[in-house]
């Protein structure tokens, strides 16, 4: 594979986080007004309404048995990863719920050698650490200034718990990818999802306000770009070489958090950023028969 094909899915990657961050502020600004199980279950049943006619047009394809099991297994863990994720985010600002989840891709990289046989080379290894070297440097001045309430603690570990699924979900996102089309899996996703949130809706389920419901339908186009360029991004590269461009998703929450709901971005943010930047860096590289040895 030469670079300019090794680059694609690395772009890719991030064309997806971007998006992912996007959505992130939409729902966040949606889960305040709606609730949080209103805005999840709508942003995934217009992402069904999006994604259905895509899938006809590409002539509606479907994998198989195989495929089918991962896509469940999937469903399920990212159901509720993302319950407990914007159950925190209403709780937390958005930088900082980010920079929590950002566990998530170290404990990645071993789920992948547990469940997908990957050898863990020694740059991914550099590259997250470089990485949560970076979310430290943020925390301790986002953490260490302030005491929290019980809601706001409540918040932290509900995104702690969404991290550790978060892990699983990207090592389950390679092996789905390996087996269905981008297409299949975005509206899978999408309408199982669905399905299973929407067996309590005649007891959460409230309407929400225009306003409210503009940012469910925006999250749901957002989350359905993520979802078609990071699949197609890891059928093409392990997940070891694309985790840590995960990292990127907290200038974007920064960027968005700030666009939004006013946050502000200090210096620690900036150093941060750059440690974050370089273990992407690191990450992406191939080694070289030299390195390797």
């Amino acid at each position: 594979m030469n670079n300019s094909q090794r680059l694609l899915p690395i772009v890719a990657a991030l064309i997806g986080i971007a998006a992912f961050s996007a959505m992130d502020a939409a729902m966040k600004g949606a889960s305040i007004a709606a609730g949080v199980y209103t805005a999840v279950l709508l942003r995934n049943t217009f992402g069904s309404l999006i994604m259905l006619p895509v899938w006809f047009v590409a002539g509606m394809p479907i994998a198989g048995e195989a495929a089918l099991r991962v896509h469940l297994q999937r469903v399920a863990v990212v159901t509720v990863m993302a319950l407990l994720f914007f159950y925190g985010l209403v709780r937390i600002p958005l930088a900082e719920a980010i920079a929590i989840s950002f566990i998530a891709p170290l404990i990645a990289l071993y789920f992948a050698a547990l469940i997908l046989r990957e050898t863990i080379r020694p740059n991914a290894i550099i590259a997250s650490v470089m990485g949560v070297a970076g979310v430290l440097v943020i925390g301790a001045a986002r953490f260490g200034g302030g005491d929290y309430s019980g809601d706001s603690i409540r918040g932290i570990a509900a995104i702690l718990i969404s991290a550790v699924l978060y892990a699983l979900n990207l090592v389950l996102q390679r092996k789905q990818a390996q087996l269905a089309d981008p297409i299949e899996i975005a509206l899978v996703q999408n309408l199982f999802m669905a399905i299973l949130l929407s067996m309590a809706a005649p007891w959460l389920l409230v309407w929400p306000a225009n306003a409210a419901l503009a940012e469910i339908g925006l999250s749901a186009g957002l989350a359905t770009v993520a979802l078609l360029f990071l699949s197609w991004a890891y059928a093409r590269a392990e997940a070891q070489e694309l985790v840590p461009i995960e990292y990127t998703g907290f200038l974007w929450a920064a960027l968005f958090g700030w666009l939004r709901f006013g946050e502000q971005v200090g210096w620690a943010t900036v150093a941060g950023a750059v440690l974050i930047v370089i273990g992407c860096m690191i990450a992406a590289r191939k080694p070289t028969e030299q390195t390797a040895l």
